[in-house]
């Protein structure tokens, strides 16, 4: 049985058009983005799920080096403990922290231990891309995966050597980058030129009304340049545009995913009508091999003599019409042809080589 599973995600909207969304929601200033921090550090406190240290020398190098800072020394001495996991922590510092500011973290195990679950996490240095640390970390590791096994059978579920840290980083240095660049612009998640337009449009009805002359003027189908009015604060001025709502716009697309069945068609996707039969050819090969027993007292030898037999069978449709103005008609004239997600894209990928369909066909 062929396993697929098939989700056409059609968001059928009203006959209004668009979903209307704040402009907070599709665009940011630009130079407001995240830093990524990374640090290596070690979680102590686990029941004997922690690094092997004969396989993860680098552990026991840290356990030594740790222990040295608080005065202790154990250069030299075999360490067997299987409660210590050597990490990696990693967090995205947002712009406009400061510090004392606190954040989460994401710790992932380094070396072998099979789980992160229960243990604790020693205070790490979270430096970013340019070496100066930023942030430090540490506090108890929630995991939301487990794994246990016994001598038949084991049970694991979700990643057991993975787990956060909800607030248990502080900011120790502000931001590296200067969280809005100038002069100030907006830069929308997804380009369009007919979005970047509406998204004008919007600010300037709005600063006209309340400053009483325009704010905005649209640079490309990403970026937007805005004019902060001399009488109002950036963060004001944000909140009030932020606040604006936007009818966006895009790309007439449909996504393929041969791995999962999934068939994902936008909103503007149109088909020109076409005639359309679908049909599928199956080939079923049984093999039942037969023993041949020779007569009794003759010189023959038992074998095996092989059997096939082979059942052709086609699967015809209907043909029918498919074409449409509005995407519940695409979804209503492909549901009547019956096929299943693997029948589904190759009538779009013919359709598309037919020239009807008015949209991009990306298949993963």
């Amino acid at each position: 049985m062929q396993r697929i599973l098939f989700v056409l995600l059609a968001f059928c909207i009203a006959s209004q058009g668009h979903a209307v969304v704040r402009l907070k929601d599709i665009a940011s200033l630009r130079g407001a983005h995240d830093s990524q921090l990374v640090g290596y550090g070690l979680v102590v406190g686990l029941q004997g799920t922690g690094d092997t240290l004969r396989n993860t020398p680098f552990t026991e190098q840290s356990i030594q080096a740790m222990l040295g800072q608080m005065g202790i020394n154990v250069n030299g001495t075999a360490l067997r403990n299987r409660n210590v996991a050597a990490v990696l922590v990693t967090a995205d510092m947002p712009p406009d922290m400061t510090v004392g500011a606190r954040m989460d973290v994401t710790v992932s195990a380094l070396g072998d231990a099979p789980s992160l679950q229960g243990g604790t996490l020693l205070m790490t240095q979270l430096p970013g891309a340019d070496g100066t640390v930023y942030a430090t970390a540490q506090g108890a590791i929630a995991v939301t995966g487990f794994d246990a096994a016994g001598q038949a059978q084991s049970v694991s579920q979700g990643v057991p050597t993975a787990g956060r840290v909800a607030n248990g980083a502080i900011v120790e240095r502000a931001s590296p980058y200067w969280p809005y660049e100038l002069p100030l612009s907006l830069i929308l998640r997804n380009p369009d030129y007919a979005t970047a337009v509406r998204i004008v449009d919007v600010i300037n009805a709005f600063a006209e009304q309340r400053y009483r002359r325009r704010a905005a003027v649209e640079v490309d189908a990403r970026t937007i340049k805005l004019a902060q009015p001399p009488s109002v604060s950036l963060a004001r001025f944000m909140a009030e545009i932020g606040e604006l709502l936007v009818e966006p716009d895009t790309v007439a697309r449909v996504v393929m995913d041969a791995r999962t069945g999934t068939v994902v068609i936008g909103q503007d996707v149109q088909i020109s009508t076409v005639a359309i039969t679908h049909g599928t050819l199956t080939i079923k090969i049984t093999e039942t091999p037969k023993v041949s027993q020779p007569a009794p007292r003759s010189k023959g030898t038992t074998t095996v003599v092989p059997g096939t037999s082979i059942d052709v069978s086609q699967d015809g449709g209907p043909v029918a019409v498919v074409g449409g103005s509005s995407l519940r008609d695409l979804v209503n004239g492909l549901n009547r042809i019956g096929a299943k997600p693997d029948g589904i894209m190759a009538i779009l990928q013919a359709i598309k080589s037919a020239g009807a369909l008015q949209a991009d066909l990306v298949a993963q």
